[in-house]
């Protein structure tokens, strides 16, 4: 489309009065395109004639970009710099490859109507973030107190230029010029016009610093805050404190390896030492460590250990070396005879109190033995076990009380079917006595041999009387003992006659206790009618002559119930 001439002539008359809108700003990463939106929203679409970019060249001077009429594609305008670096949208934006800081400036669109003319000026601003941050001519190590370059933090190649904070374990550190010492510097690239920055730090380290972490960070760009890798250095200082320490199981024991270590908190540590092993020193090089070997209860004392350079830094430490001996008398297997005293002596030599426990046959006991008079029960296994915090030791021994058997009891009984005599033959003596019987039987049990004790029966079915023995013996002696044992007819014999004894006996003892009765009830009677006589002689006058010859009848007939009572 072409315009008329008398167009074109309004356009430029319009032109010397267009309105310009209020200038606003779009920001772009350097190297990237660019895209500068025509924000003439306020215009038709349909209304706009003709769209042209241009940029202020300074001076009050205008370098032409392209423009495009209706319907027609944009046409580039510029010879400059510019001439292959500029598109045109659909929207219009202006479309700028390769960004670059010399594009910092500000790009006009011009919009024309068929009625007005608009510019909307655009100020573009391009940004360049640093590759990345690093801390250059690191320091290998810090001195407390001493004002040392821990490195040099460099942003390079940035727009704007970068503003570099130095960070401890991710906390800004501030300058005071004496601990904290900051000096920062910008640099400008001539053709480029990219700034770099370095900043380097001075630090004055503490012995809190130990393992801080150290790193430096720049300011927000596009992109976010830039942080460099953490630097961890290595903080030195002279020794301030020593100690004295036994690598060892707690306690030290009589027998045991003790190695000595002494500590120090210098850094670097200190790998000379001298340990004072009452009286006499020992020097140890490239090493923190003396070790003495097979201890003993005589090593128990004070004990130092100092620096090779500096004898005045020294610590100490008392040592106590544990020991716990037992010695039990007697011990071992032990006999002795019954009804002997037996003398328990246990000796406790210990570098501290003990505690002391028995038992007998592994059974705890509430005290220690005493044997005053030995009995077989006394036999046994005896255990002591002494202890002294984590030592223990133990003493044991075997008691075996011996001496002649003795038959306690011999018994007899039947069995449950009555069919059978069980005899019963307990005994008491050690060694295990020998149990034997003058008649054959049917052994029915013989109990364990405990405490000097055994049980021995058997079964016998006798058809006669029978005087039989139990005799025991063992190696120091022997004894036996006797017993009646009826035939078992016999005694069913006996039962009989004892039930029909009882019977007759039951029979006699109620005839006499009813005759009894009886003479009580007639004496009763009698009282009563005497007393009744008495009050009626009283009252009649009757002779007491006769009353007293009934008397003497009822008197006569008590004596004789009486008598026939006690028959």
């Amino acid at each position: 489309m072409h315009l008329s001439a008398s167009c074109v002539c309004a356009l430029l008359i319009s032109a010397l009065f267009c309105e310009v809108t209020d200038s606003s700003s779009v920001s772009s990463l350097y190297g990237e395109t660019v895209a500068i939106p025509c924000k003439n929203k306020d215009i038709k679409a349909e209304d706009i004639i003709m769209t042209k970019w241009k940029y202020d060249k300074g001076q009050g001077l205008s370098g032409d970009l392209l423009v495009r009429q209706t319907n027609q594609d944009a046409k580039v305008s510029a010879t400059d710099e510019y001439k292959d670096r500029v598109s045109m949208a659909k929207n219009s934006s202006l479309l700028l490859s390769a960004a670059k800081l010399s594009d910092q400036r500000t790009f006009i669109c011009m919009v024309v109507t068929a009625t007005d003319v608009k510019e909307y000026p655009i100020n573009l601003e391009i940004l360049k973030v640093p590759a990345g941050l690093k801390i250059s001519d690191k320091a290998e190590e810090l001195a407390i107190g001493k004002l040392t370059k821990l490195g040099t933090c460099v942003a390079q190649d940035t727009n704007p230029a970068a503003k570099i904070t130095w960070l401890k374990n991710n906390k800004p550190l501030e300058a005071d010029g004496k601990r904290i010492v900051i000096n920062q510097s910008l640099d400008v690239d001539p053709a480029s016009g990219l700034s770099t920055t370095k900043s380097t730090l001075e630090y004055s380290a503490e012995k809190e610093d130990t393992d801080a972490q150290f790193a430096c960070s720049t300011g927000s760009f596009a992109t976010g805050e830039l942080v460099s890798p953490a630097l961890t250095l290595t903080i030195t200082y002279s020794t301030e404190n020593i100690v004295l320490q036994v690598n060892s199981q707690a306690p030290v024991v009589e027998g045991d390896n003790m190695t000595l270590k002494c500590v120090a908190d210098g850094n670097p540590a200190p790998t000379s030492f001298n340990f004072h092993l009452k009286g006499e020193l020992v020097k140890v090089e490239n090493a923190d460590t003396y070790t003495i070997v097979n201890v003993s209860r005589n090593a128990t004392g004070e004990y130092k250990c100092s620096l090779t350079d500096d004898p005045s830094m020294e610590a100490s430490r008392n040592i106590t070396v544990s020991y716990l001996d037992i010695n039990l008398s007697p011990a071992g297997r032990i006999g002795k005879p019954a009804g002997d005293p037996l003398d328990l002596t246990l000796q406790i030599d210990s570098s501290a109190k003990s505690k002391v426990s028995w038992t007998k046959d592994y059974a705890k006991l509430d005290k220690e033995p005493k044997f005053t008079k030995l009995a077989y029960s006394d036999s046994g296994f005896y255990e002591c076990e002494v202890t002294m915090g984590p030592l223990s030791r133990k003493a044991f021994f075997e008691l075996v009380v011996e001496g002649a058997p003795v038959i306690k009891k011999l018994s007899k009984q039947r069995t449950e079917d009555g069919k059978n005599k069980v005899l019963i033959c307990e005994a008491e003596g050690s060694p295990k006595p020998a149990v034997s019987w003058s008649i054959n039987g049917s052994l029915l049990t013989e109990s364990p041999f405990v405490n000097g004790r055994i049980t021995h029966k058997i079964t016998v079915a006798p058809s006669e009387n029978l005087t039989v023995s139990c005799t025991v013996s063992n190696v120091y002696g022997t004894d036996r003992k006797v017993i009646n044992v009826s035939p078992l007819f016999e005694d069913m014999k006996m039962d009989i006659q004892d039930d029909s004894d009882s019977d007759q006996t039951k029979l006699v003892v109620g005839v006499v206790v009813g005759l009894l009765v009886a003479a009580v009830v007639i004496g009763l009677a009698y009282w009563v009618y005497m007393k009744k006589s008495k009050q009626g002689s009283w009252k009649t006058g009757e002779k007491e002559d006769g009353s007293s010859e009934e008397e003497k009848k009822l008197e006569e007939k008590v004596e004789e119930n009486s008598q026939k009572a006690e028959v």
